[in-house]
């Protein structure tokens, strides 16, 4: 059975009774007013996650992955954006709760790795204090057994002589020590969700398998449930259990890893795989770039927000894929796509087209 679970879009009405899963996102809309228009981020997200599962969840730049993770986090509130939709985790509504109720589940019940550590840890106050901060809201320990748990934690993710390092500031870090400073505090106090936003972005590639075995070892102690956002194929391939596919603030495609990677069924899932490096290629071969780039999210499509950059949808009767939203439906075995192509379609550019090439 798959881990998680991803269902069409709902509207209010028909939300029905809540599912027993750790966290579930039920027609999630994130929505922000700008003087040119109404930005789209996340128009009508649903997926369910469970505890010990890692849901990877890839996509371009804009298309809504780090905006439906701080709506999550509750860091959209007392802002103006407009949000709507559920968000369940273990049992309690978040959209509606305080802003104060979701501070205190912060840290113990869900923390967040941001993808610039720069601007999300305080440069006022060393990185000592402020994983010790983070740890003494949730654990009743004095400042030297918190310190001593910032040094381990600081030792944990690679950070040379967490000692005496433990007391320098932000900027006193390289890119890739910032990072993995903010990978410790996001792990101090061992979060029963995790999300981890782009977290091995600036490390060098044996920091990288470190942080992931971090991430793994929590999972595996606490039966943490994990959410992966990231452009790297590679980093999903190695810890997700299941792949949601994102575009234009939607769903695109979801299936576990197995399926994602051994037969996508999604022109856009087959573009971002064709434009992933490969060891077994020769090196003299291009890749193959999807071609135009991501719609506005104040003007998308009316169809398919993929259609002006998809190579098949001419293939597709009536203009449909212009004018009708897919409707994101199960193709099997838990397999979810939002295409307008018909699975005889699919299939022949898969075996004539996409698979040849990947």
């Amino acid at each position: 059975m798959s881990s998680v679970r991803i269902e069409p879009a709902l509207t209010t009405g028909d939300l029905g009774p809540v599912s027993t899963s750790f966290l579930e996102l039920r027609d999630l809309r994130v929505h922000f007013p700008t003087g040119d228009g109404l930005v789209k981020s996340v128009d009508g997200l649903s997926y369910r996650l469970e505890r010990g599962k890692t849901l990877g969840i890839v996509g371009e730049s804009g298309s809504g992955k780090s905006v439906t993770s701080l709506a999550i986090m509750g860091l959209h509130k007392n802002t103006s954006a407009r949000l709507s939709g559920e968000i369940w985790l273990d049992g309690e509504e978040l959209i509606t709760a305080s802003a104060e109720h979701v501070r205190t589940l912060r840290g113990k019940k869900m923390a967040m790795i941001f993808q610039d550590p720069l601007s999300a840890m305080h440069p006022f106050y060393t990185v000592g204090n402020q994983i010790v901060e983070a740890y003494r809201i949730h654990h009743k320990v004095t400042k030297k057994a918190a310190r001593a748990h910032a040094i381990d934690m600081l030792a944990r993710v690679g950070i040379p002589q967490p000692k005496s390092r433990v007391d320098d500031y932000p900027h006193q870090f390289s890119g890739g020590m910032r990072q993995r400073a903010m990978i410790a505090m996001a792990l101090s106090c061992d979060p029963e969700l995790l999300i981890a936003d782009e977290p091995t972005t600036a490390l060098d590639v044996t920091v990288q398998a470190q942080i992931l075995d971090l991430i793994r070892d929590l999972q595996q102690e606490f039966n943490s449930a994990v959410i992966i956002i990231t452009h790297d194929l590679g980093v999903v391939a190695e810890l997700a259990d299941d792949i949601m596919v994102m575009y234009a603030g939607r769903s695109a495609e979801y299936a576990s890893a197995e399926q994602v990677f051994g037969q996508p069924e999604h022109p856009y899932t087959w573009g971002l795989l064709g434009s992933m490096p490969r060891l077994d290629r020769d090196r003299s071969e291009r890749l193959l770039p999807i071609k135009g780039t991501p719609p506005s999210l104040i003007n998308v499509p009316l169809g398919c927000p993929f259609s002006p950059r998809c190579n098949y949808s001419g293939l597709v009767g009536d203009h449909a894929c212009t004018t009708d939203r897919p409707e994101f439906r199960d193709v099997g075995g838990g397999h979810r796509i939002a295409c307008h192509l018909s699975a005889q379609q699919r299939q022949q550019v898969w075996e004539d087209e996409i698979r040849p090439n990947l």
